[in-house]
């Protein structure tokens, strides 16, 4: 939904998911210590390749600013802060029971396709099985998690935007405005009433059709979860970015006071007792 918002804006390029973190990911694993190859490129020359492969990965885009899809560039903030020192990080993030849900109704959805998201029938078994398995470290939705948490606590942070799907689906025209003061670039008028974003082939070639399908309009839908209580319950506990007092991220969420709710862009830079050492 925010790259089809931000891709109204002429000046911006926003799309699905790039290969380019696993690119980089792979070209490192070539030239690094321990490989052939390592000995014989030094840290200026890995530097340079990294840079060329961003610079023909999107050779033919003309817009300005781009913004790269990836849930796991928030695990590669020293890199990508490096090569790019102006970089900066939106996370967009949902309480997991509610992308718990989400991922399970689309595969209920598709009941006769095995996703590639499953690498096996065991997995596939049953709603318990299917969530243990997006939740693991290296999985969809427990990659993406673990790399958050990294990002949101570490040296970077403060290159991070966390913006909350709820308050983005409710209060559009609120939230836009901080976000492009965050990105230090000039307001823009969107249409919060006409959306065009779909990945077909993209969606098919996962055996999930329908997963990056953006509605029209920008809207929140309420509605009751199909997950076991037990379930809801467990993901529903994993929102550790309300809790700002250890992190170094810029976080949007409404956060309340004594008089009414408002949105508040919310800068934490906490060195508590917890991690102070010497």
């Amino acid at each position: 939904m925010l790259s089809a918002l931000l891709r109204q804006n002429p000046r911006f390029h926003a799309g699905v998911t790039s290969p380019l973190a696993s690119l980089v990911s792979s070209l490192l694993d070539q030239v690094s210590v321990g490989s052939e190859w390592g000995p014989q490129v030094d840290v200026d020359r890995r530097r340079a390749l990294l840079l060329g492969l961003f610079e023909s990965y999107y050779a033919e885009v003309k817009n300005e600013v781009i913004f790269d899809t990836n849930r796991s560039w928030t695990a590669k903030l020293p890199i990508v802060l490096d090569l790019f020192p102006s970089a900066r990080i939106i996370a967009c993030v949902r309480n997991v029971a509610w992308i718990m849900d989400s991922i399970e109704r689309l595969y209920q959805a598709n009941p006769y396709e095995n996703t590639r998201l499953y690498s096996s029938d065991a997995e596939r078994s049953s709603v318990y099985s299917r969530l243990e398995a997006l939740a693991q470290r290296n999985r969809m939705v427990g990659l993406a998690y673990s790399a958050l948490k990294e990002a949101y606590y570490g040296a970077h942070g403060r290159s991070m935007l966390v913006v909350e799907y709820d308050l983005l689906s409710q209060r559009p025209a609120e939230v836009m405005p901080l976000i492009y003061k965050f990105l230090n670039e000039e307001p823009f008028a969107h249409d919060y009433d006409n959306l065009s974003f779909d990945t077909p082939a993209y969606d098919e070639g996962l055996g999930l059709k329908g997963l990056h399908k953006v509605r029209e309009r920008v809207s929140f839908e309420r509605r009751e979860t199909i997950l076991p209580p037990d379930l809801f319950d467990q993901y529903s506990r994993l929102s550790f970015w309300r809790d700002t007092e250890f992190g170094r991220t810029n976080v949007l969420m409404v956060k309340a006071d004594a008089k009414a709710e408002k949105n508040e862009l919310v800068r934490t830079e906490n060195a508590s007792a917890r991690g102070i050492g010497g």
